[in-house]
């Protein structure tokens, strides 16, 4: 796990986490540790990059995370059923 919170001001926190739970949400996931972890660290990142509004940034991690790049980390696979 890492340190989401360490060197960010809490209402920059809860902008981040805002836009995780709205990407979230967008594709119907119930968000276990894995898909939260790499939901809130790609939320980071693109936070470090400049990008600082909860708009602006469930918006590009909905965009990040189209299609094939959904984060259904746990969903099943046709595969695993048969």
């Amino acid at each position: 796990m890492f340190d989401l919170g360490a060197s960010l001001k809490e209402k920059d926190l809860k902008v981040i986490l805002k836009a995780v739970k709205i990407c979230g949400r967008h594709y119907h996931l119930t968000l276990n540790e894995e898909a939260s972890q790499l939901l809130c660290s790609t939320a980071l990142d693109l936070f470090n990059q400049g990008h600082r509004t909860q708009e602006e940034l469930s918006s590009l991690l909905i965009t990040k995370f189209s299609g094939t790049n959904s984060p259904r980390i746990n969903a099943p696979t046709s595969s695993s059923s048969h």
